[in-house]
């Protein structure tokens, strides 16, 4: 069994209120969760406007597959969501 994590930092440069980024990274969290088929959260920077730490987390019995599910999520997110900014990303095996 492997256990892969995915960590994104994300910048969401025109959101002026907790309210507002919540409206953001919610729908974020469950469309990545259909499309790919991992759990995926906010973890860290809950308190912030404009940046969101979020983590995405697949088990498999094939560590290859799973690192490559996780490497598609940044560019995802880039693609189909301008109005935020991946500063960062970072896989984990745990």
């Amino acid at each position: 069994m492997h256990v892969v994590a995915l960590t994104i930092e994300l910048r969401l440069p025109d959101c002026r209120s907790l309210k507002e980024k919540r409206s953001r990274i919610k729908p974020l969290l469950s469309n990545i969760h259909r499309h790919f088929n991992v759990s995926a959260a906010e973890i860290d920077h809950n308190d912030s406007w404009q940046t969101a730490v979020i983590a995405c987390v697949i088990v498999s019995n094939d560590q290859g597959h799973a690192q490559r599910v996780l490497d598609g999520i940044p560019s995802w997110v880039e693609a189909r969501r301008p109005d935020l900014q991946v500063i960062d990303d970072q896989i984990i095996m745990l």
